[in-house]
């Protein structure tokens, strides 16, 4: 796919991203994509990709992804993006987060992502998420 291409398929993953509708998240996966976030755990496979963006969705009803920019890497992409929203899912904070961050994404031979890693500064997310008394 050529970058511009690529530029419309991360419009359009941003655009899933704020849809409240983890399963449009997941589409954009090939059916055993995998999405590793920081040191956690990867996460293989649709149904897994849509609990990843469920979790995300519930903990932030409001929440906006912004699309940064991407960039052709060495075998892949690099996807950068921000999430703003207020925590005010089930045991929320009630705290506004904006974290920014970026995926390195390998995609398969259907224009799908096969791997993406996950990164952002955790230390900083907790911090705002962190209830202020």
């Amino acid at each position: 796919m050529d970058l511009a291409a690529m530029k419309e398929f991360a419009r359009r993953y941003t655009a899933a991203w704020c849809s409240q509708n983890a399963a449009s998240v997941a589409s954009f996966f090939s059916e055993v994509g995998s999405l590793k976030i920081n040191d956690g755990p990867s996460s293989v496979g649709r149904e897994a990709l849509t609990a990843v963006a469920q979790d995300f969705m519930t903990a932030f009803p409001d929440m906006v992804v912004q699309m940064d920019g991407l960039e052709r890497l060495q075998g892949g992409y690099i996807y950068r993006w921000t999430l703003i929203g207020t925590n005010i899912g089930p045991n929320g904070s009630g705290n506004r987060v904006r974290i920014s961050g970026y995926e390195e994404w390998t995609m398969d031979a259907d224009g799908l992502i096969a791997r993406s890693l996950g990164h952002f500064d955790e230390q900083e997310y907790q911090r705002q998420l962190q209830k202020h008394n």
